[in-house]
């Protein structure tokens, strides 16, 4: 049995041609060590790999607001692929991102950029069932702008000469387009939404940013020469999520720790630790809040209890925080609360009292006057009982703590008071010559 010839009517000279001119190859990327790893997407990658498994409807479509991680998930797929950590089919796969901007450029009518962009799509259909060709994974990122009812878009109608492609089934296409656009322009063309499978990416959470920046932290820390801890990254994750609220979450992050360790560099010099000022600075710059006035001592204090739990670490508790500070009883007394019994006497007594003054025969000036020293004594009798209830905790806590007594108990006698009976009046001196 002789082996089949392939003639492509895309020689592989003129592919590769292609490839260099008008994509970005980012499996080959990936093996140079231009990524940093990508974390927090892994569920997304699964699900792109198992659409791309399948033999038909193999396109997929992510879906998620600007700044959130279109692109890192496809590069985390291309890591996947160079790691080897997928099924065989999807083995020596390679991912092309398509640049539309440079394969448009030169072109001054429609049928030139068509005659780039048409060989691309027929080399890699062409090549998909030769089992000794790898796999080509395209990726458009803005798919939107393909779209034939995307007005004022230069690759407008471009998604028409793909269809006949995609549905064959030969090529494996990537979209990347946010939700608002792909409803505002693909699903308005049913035939192209039925061709692409939708994977949604949500924003991350402030833990899920910071372990996204703790995997970008040495690529970071490289670069800048800077070290970075982690409460650096968390209070970055803090303020940008406090205050950044137009942007989304882990791009904020990682643009405003980039600038921040820049600003250190130009200011102080490389070699050091990243200093909070220049966190600050980038902060305010961005939002035009002022940089001194962002420093808070309890949100610090809370990012370091907050950063301890993610990295389990011991977390100081309350008892250890009262212990090495001393023992201080107002701070276990601030709310404490009367018994409900005497409040309920209390409250019985008190209406009581104003319904004989209601009843009387005083007149309004008296009765007010009535009104006000029952008032008086009502807070009195609660200071008293509150007094009581206070001093009965501070001897219990006091048993509990019984090294933090400063001084022993005094057991002599208090000195007796001293009346203004007992004390005569001062005989002042005379001046002037005396008789």
């Amino acid at each position: 049995m002789t082996e089949k010839v392939w003639d492509y009517l895309i020689s592989d000279e003129k592919f590769e041609n292609l490839i260099r001119s008008y994509c970005t190859d980012f499996t080959q990327l990936e093996r140079e060590g231009r990524y940093g790893p990508i974390t927090g997407r892994d569920k997304e990658i699964k699900d792109a790999i198992l659409i791309l498994l399948q033999k038909g409807r193999k396109n997929v479509a992510f879906l998620a607001p600007a700044g959130v991680g279109k692109t890192a998930a496809v590069v985390g797929l291309a890591q996947q692929i160079v790691k080897g950590d997928v099924p065989d089919y999807l083995k020596n796969s390679r991912v092309l991102e398509v640049d539309l901007a440079r394969m448009a450029s030169g072109t001054t009518t429609r049928a030139e950029f068509q005659d780039r962009f048409l060989p691309l799509c027929r080399g890699v259909s062409e090549r998909y069932h030769n089992p000794d060709e790898p796999r080509y994974i395209i990726f458009i990122d803005e798919f939107h702008q393909l779209m034939p009812n995307c007005v004022g878009s230069s690759y407008a109608g471009l998604a028409d000469t793909m269809k006949p492609y995609l549905t064959a089934g030969d090529l494996m296409v990537v979209a990347a387009t946010t939700l608002d656009e792909f409803r505002m322009y693909v699903a308005e063309d049913p035939a192209m939404d039925r061709r692409f499978q939708k994977v949604f990416l949500k924003v991350p959470s402030i833990e899920e940013t910071y372990a996204i920046m703790k995997a970008l932290r040495p690529g970071l820390e490289k670069h800048h020469k800077i070290k970075l801890t982690d409460e650096d990254l968390m209070l970055i994750v803090q303020l940008t999520e406090e205050h950044m609220r137009k942007r989304n979450q882990p791009d904020k992050s990682i643009i405003t720790t980039d600038a921040a360790m820049a600003y250190h560099v130009l200011n102080h010099g490389a070699n050091q630790d990243l200093s909070t000022d220049s966190i600050y600075y980038m902060v305010a710059r961005e939002t035009g809040l002022n940089a001194k006035a962002m420093h808070d001592e309890k949100l610090i204090t809370n990012i370091s209890k907050q950063v301890a739990k993610l990295e389990g670490r011991a977390i100081p508790s309350e008892d250890d925080e009262i212990e090495s500070a001393g023992y201080d009883p107002a701070q276990k007394l601030k709310n404490i609360k009367i018994d409900k019994a005497f409040q309920a006497e209390l409250a019985a007594e008190d209406a009581a009292a104003r319904e004989r003054i209601a009843s009387s025969n005083d007149t309004e000036e008296e009765k007010q006057t009535q009104m006000d020293s029952l008032e008086e004594k009502m807070a009195e009798k609660l200071a008293a009982r509150l007094e009581e209830r206070l001093e009965q905790k501070i001897d219990e806590k006091m048993a509990q703590h019984p090294s933090d007594r400063t001084a022993p108990e005094q057991t002599e006698q208090p000195p007796p008071r001293v009346q203004h009976s007992d004390i005569s009046e001062p005989v002042l001196p005379v001046r002037g010559n005396q008789e």
